[in-house]
Formats: structure tokens, C-alpha cells, sequence
């Protein structure tokens, strides 16, 4: 489904925290095909997940994974 090509989190579970908080997305690395973004807790910043942004041929986003680590 295209729709969900280009998903964002916007809370996810922080063990240090012991609850749901909202997360802050931080370029991580920039590769030739694709970014690698890195999902924050706004509480004690630890990191919580990434996701990886697949680009296109002019350098526009594409499809997107997350990951959660």
C-alpha cells in the first residue's frame, strides 16, 4: 500500500522510561542510496529505533523502513 511508504513514528516504548514518549528523528548517515534516520526519546534520549529512507534517482525520498531496536 503506498500509503505507508513513508512511515514516521511519533511515540514508541522507551525502556528507560517505562512508558510510550514521543521521539525526536535525527539524521544518522547519509549513503549514496539512502539516509538513515535515528529515533530519539524526548525524555532521556536514549535511542529507540531507526529508519531508513530509501532514494530515488534525483535524490527524492522513496519507500522507508523502520526499525526498532
Amino acid at each position: 500500500m503506498r500509503q505507508f511508504e513513508n512511515l514516521r513514528a511519533s511515540s514508541l516504548y522507551c525502556r528507560k522510561c517505562g512508558r510510550a514518549m514521543p521521539v525526536r528523528e535525527r539524521l544518522l548517515l547519509v549513503l549514496p542510496g539512502k539516509e538513515i534516520y535515528d529515533y530519539l526519546c524526548t525524555g532521556c534520549a536514549e535511542s529507540l529505533g531507526q529508519r531508513e529512507v530509501q532514494l530515488g534517482a534525483r535524490g527524492k525520498e522513496g519507500s522507508s523502513g523502520l526499525i526498532i531496536s
